[in-house]
């Protein structure tokens, strides 16, 4: 072991950091961003806002971000039908920094966070970090491998007593959605918890998936998170949010770096709210060509999971990482998400279903996982 590496923190020693493979390729499907450019109508409001704030760049930020909010807020409202003002809300560098936030204020050592495996690999990661002990929860119930039934879910929440607890809905990377019923549960067995419902990628669910936006009223311990990265294709912005009760909001500011959101990406957010419902026009597309990759895979002879999200978890398959590597040397990169028997493909263009589908139908049948 270097000197250097010695130095660092003894309960990190060993980890891996976060990332996922940024190859030249033909078809790059691993990432769940949108393969859409953003408009043109909303690049140029999205120049003329930045051309208005680049003067006063000498200056910080506004530190409370305050007309951001008030829009983010106005966008929730519309959507969820959920009365929100500006001061459920929050905002930060992309929703990891938001995460990030929320362990800062009520993690750390000493205290516990649970969640539920597979699912987003950040949450362990951001709670690790700051020194939080990381329960795997167990997924699993009678409907399928991947959900999480809400016996499965209260039971580990009681018994593990976390002082915050993660949902994700709908799940990365299984693409399965939560019940509200699951959320109230998990809620009630863990008085004493931080509950974050995940929703990074609400805006695909199928129709009648209720968001968690709806149960806020009444629940002060709960927190929606969300992102403009999937359905507003603003990966490149960094602008992730959530709502919560004013009260939790207001202790966020106890732990955000000054002055943490710059003018810049303020005014580019505001640029992409302005003309949400352009930007969310790319959705119907992208759901379209989810639906289409499950039927492909699922004609292929192999396993994919029902999905809420942007993404298809596709299993059946005989070694995920030779897989991988097979569709890599055709030009399709997709995501190993260190399931075994499983790859996780993005939905992109109806070109890109194309690609990947012409490139599962030509692997060799021995990448099909025996029957057992």
């Amino acid at each position: 072991m270097s000197e250097i590496r010695a130095l660092l923190r003894e309960d990190l020693q060993g980890r891996t950091p976060y990332g996922a493979p940024q190859l030249e390729v033909p078809v790059a499907l691993n990432t769940n961003e949108s393969s859409y450019d953003v408009p043109a109508v909303v690049v140029q409001t999205i120049l003329e806002r930045v051309a208005a704030v680049a003067p006063g760049l000498n200056r910080y930020p506004d530190r409370e971000f305050a007309q951001l909010r008030t829009a983010l807020a106005s966008y929730l409202t519309e959507t969820t039908g959920v009365t929100l003002t500006a001061d459920h809300l929050w905002a930060g560098n992309g929703s990891n920094e938001v995460l990030s936030h929320l362990v800062q204020a009520f993690g750390g050592q000493g205290r516990t966070a649970l969640g539920f495996t597979p699912s987003y690999s950040m949450h362990p990661i951001i709670s690790r970090g700051v020194g939080t002990t990381w329960v795997d929860g167990l997924r699993g119930a009678p409907s399928g491998i991947f959900d999480l039934d809400l016996e499965t879910a209260v039971t580990q929440a009681r018994e593990t007593q976390p002082d915050l607890v993660f949902l994700c809905s709908p799940n990365n990377p299984t693409g399965t959605a939560l019940s509200l019923e699951v959320v109230k549960a998990v809620y009630d067995a863990a008085p004493h918890a931080i509950v974050v419902v995940d929703e990074a990628y609400a805006e695909f669910a199928r129709p009648g998936t209720p968001s968690a936006t709806t149960l806020l009223e009444g629940r002060d311990r709960l927190v929606v998170t969300r992102t403009m990265s999937k359905a507003f294709a603003f990966a490149g912005v960094r602008l992730g949010y959530l709502a919560a009760s004013p009260e939790l909001t207001d202790l966020l500011r106890l732990v955000r770096l000054p002055y943490h959101l710059s003018s810049v990406t303020q005014a580019v957010a505001l640029a992409a709210l302005e003309h949400a419902d352009t930007m969310l026009g790319m959705i119907k597309v992208i759901k379209a060509e989810r639906d289409r990759l499950v039927e492909g895979v699922a004609a292929l002879g192999l396993a994919p999971v029902p999905s809420d999200a942007n993404f298809v978890l596709v299993g059946g398959l005989a070694d995920a990482g030779q897989t991988w590597q097979a569709l890599l040397d055709q030009g399709v990169l997709v995501r190993d998400v260190g399931i075994a028997h499983h790859l996780r493909i993005t939905a992109g263009t109806p070109e890109e279903t194309d690609a990947v589908l012409a490139a599962l139908a030509a692997l060799d049948p021995s990448h099909r996982q025996e029957p057992s």
